[in-house]
């Protein structure tokens, strides 16, 4: 199967590339269209190719195009047969590919797109053909060894497990054909046992990927510690002591965020900071996809949106325009007991929508801008913020963690918006700091306020302000 020659430019850089909750793999193709060995398909089973330079992260794919082997032409991006959206995303998290998954009646699994190369760069094109005969067939098209399986041991009750499902507990045989499973724990043992193998073992009905229990409720890795997070949306503003990268964990052995919803802090208006409308604050919950209006009581102007998330899995969020159309994401990440708040415009003569995707429940709040948090002395956050710098001209330290899932560390990105006279985000921004492989200590230098500071971030952060000594105003603020 070729591909759509026409396609759509990509930057040559890392891309994270996932479809909500659709399960993806990624099958590195030769000249030929064809794999050049099992090791060419990459998914959470195999979740690293040789080359490095594709992986299979928390239910997503990060492919780093400019360490691609010269004999890979193709990646064929695949999964389990469902809707949703595939995008692809840069360091910056801008999307730069996507595409609206749809289902299939018939099929169980689906070639969604594939990434080219042409004229020495990358482009992204959209296939979506779906296999009836599930993964199974999916792959042998593309050269991949599927050998036959033994018939399946007898299963009791229950329902049947999908393509990409582990089997049900009480299996007692080997999984079926298709499934991206290994056997059970029991079926493993009464196996008989094989010799080592160097190098890539020879698919068996595609079943490589090891049992994997569903995220701990309690707590997961990257989550921040303390019940809630000072940095989710809505979380305690009472201060806590700064924790450097680190430290010891709570006495539970690991971060607390079992309280969901976050929550809510108390209502105050920063004295002085004029940025954007004031209202009283909405709040909506809700669990999966839905689409979010804002009341009326919410005017035109620039607002400040909070959206927690609970558990592992996917959670995105889009404003929509006046024909219904989804925007750019000012939300999209797979991380787990997700935090964020950003900035966006609710726009004259009608409300804000916004289309909300996620895998588990959620909460969404929508304030005044000068709702956010201040940036003052030291705070500590988890994900994405909105912070609010109103002080002179200072250095920034920025301890960030990390994303532990991530082999790069994971990003941490914060611009900054000057807003002195201003309605919108049009006027002059820096870039404070941009580190696609940020875990560590940063130090960075910040203007004098008003400043709106949009920071981005794959995991838990601290920040330690230190205004800069002697300064004073001109004469001209």
């Amino acid at each position: 199967m070729g591909h759509d020659s026409k396609g759509s430019w990509v930057p040559s850089v890392a891309l994270r590339v996932g479809a909500g909750r659709v399960r993806v793999a990624a099958l590195l193709l030769g000249a030929d269209g064809r794999v050049r060995g099992d090791a060419d398909m990459v998914f959470d089973g195999q979740p690293v190719h040789p080359s490095g330079a594709a992986r299979h992260e928390n239910g997503s794919l990060v492919l780093v195009l400019p360490e691609v082997e010269a004999e890979v032409e193709r990646i064929v991006v695949a999964g389990s047969a469902g809707g949703g959206s595939l995008a692809a995303l840069a360091p910056d998290r801008a999307v730069v590919a996507t595409l609206m998954v749809t289902g299939a009646d018939d099929a169980s699994a689906v070639v969604f797109g594939e990434f080219f190369r042409e004229s020495g760069g990358w482009k992204f094109g959209g296939l979506g053909k779906g296999y009836v005969s599930g993964l199974a067939g999916l792959v042998t098209e593309y050269g991949v060894d599927v050998a036959e399986e033994p018939p399946v041991a007898e299963v009791t009750d229950g329902p049947a497990p999908g393509p990409w499902e582990k089997p049900v507990a009480e299996v007692t045989g080997r999984p079926a054909p298709g499934s991206w499973q290994k056997p059970v724990a029991e079926a493993a043992a009464a196996a008989p046992t094989a010799a080592p193998v160097a190098g890539p073992v020879a698919l068996t009905g595609v079943a490589k990927v090891p049992v994997h229990a569903p995220p701990t409720a309690g707590w997961h890795r990257g989550a921040p510690h303390g019940t809630a997070g000072p940095g989710a949306p809505g979380a305690s503003g009472a201060a806590e002591p700064a924790r450097t990268s680190g430290a010891a964990p709570g006495p539970t052995g690991g971060p607390d965020t079992s309280v969901f919803p976050p929550v809510e802090r108390e209502y105050r208006l920063l004295d002085g900071w004029d940025f954007g409308p004031v209202f009283e604050p909405f709040t909506v919950e809700g669990r999966a996809n839905d689409v979010v209006s804002t009341p009326s009581r919410v005017p035109p102007g620039l607002v400040l949106v909070e959206l927690a998330h609970r558990g592992g899995g996917y959670v995105g969020l889009n404003p929509l325009d006046e024909q219904n159309k989804s925007l750019r994401y000012l939300f999209n990440s797979t991380l787990p007991d997700f935090r964020g708040s950003r900035v966006v415009p609710s726009p004259e003569g009608r409300p804000l929508r916004m289309r909300l995707q996620a895998d588990g429940d959620w909460v969404l709040r929508v304030k005044p801008v000068a709702a956010a948090r201040r940036l003052a002395g030291t705070l500590r956050g988890y994900c994405d913020e909105a912070l609010l710098h109103t002080g002179g001209p200072a250095d920034l330290q920025v301890e960030f963690e990390g994303d532990p899932t991530a082999n790069g560390g994971g990003y941490v990105g914060i611009n900054g918006h000057e807003v002195a006279g201003r309605a919108d985000l049009t006027g002059p921004h820096t870039l404070l700091l941009n580190s696609a492989d940020g875990r560590g200590r940063h130090t960075v230098p910040v203007p004098p306020g008003p400043l709106l500071l949009l920071l981005r971030a794959d995991g838990p952060w601290t920040l330690t302000l230190r205004e800069t000594a002697g300064w004073a105003p001109a004469q001209s603020r």
